[in-house]
């Protein structure tokens, strides 16, 4: 299993984005299940709709329906999200990239396809593992 973070799903989506190439060499060459959390639905669902329009969002929400795995992030995580958006502040770190840290130290997977190299060099999951980005890669 591999996580899959906002901005890997809008540059598969957007033949224009700069890491279009990457994620699409990425999808058609990895071979495992991509996990996402609701959050990450939710933030690729509102710039899909905002940035691409309502055919690119309904596509990623059948995408996630049928291929991609949902790590749940429950009431009970809001503790644990709320201390790594503190630790992070200074970058700052949204709820999205929160929730993925949380589902890397809960399922012990730190490989991520994800555009935002900054925070995902920063962030580690079990506090004290680096993420692997495997977007990077296919740049």
């Amino acid at each position: 299993m591999v996580l899959a973070d906002t901005g890997y799903w809008l540059a598969l989506a957007n033949a224009q984005d700069r890491w279009h190439e990457a994620a699409v060499k990425a999808t058609r060459q990895l071979n495992e299940t991509l996990v996402v959390t609701w959050p990450v639905v939710t933030e690729t669902c509102y710039l899909m709709l905002t940035r691409l329009g309502v055919n690119a969002e309904l596509r990623f929400v059948e995408q996630v329906s049928k291929h991609v795995g949902i790590h749940e992030i429950g009431h009970e995580h809001l503790s644990a999200i709320r201390a790594l958006m503190e630790q992070y502040a200074r970058l700052p770190m949204d709820l999205a990239d929160a929730s993925l840290v949380l589902a890397a130290t809960q399922l012990g997977e730190g490989r991520i396809l994800s555009t935002d190299r900054r925070d995902f060099d920063t962030y580690r999951w079990k506090d004290t593992e680096p993420f692997h980005n495997l977007l990077k890669t296919w740049d």
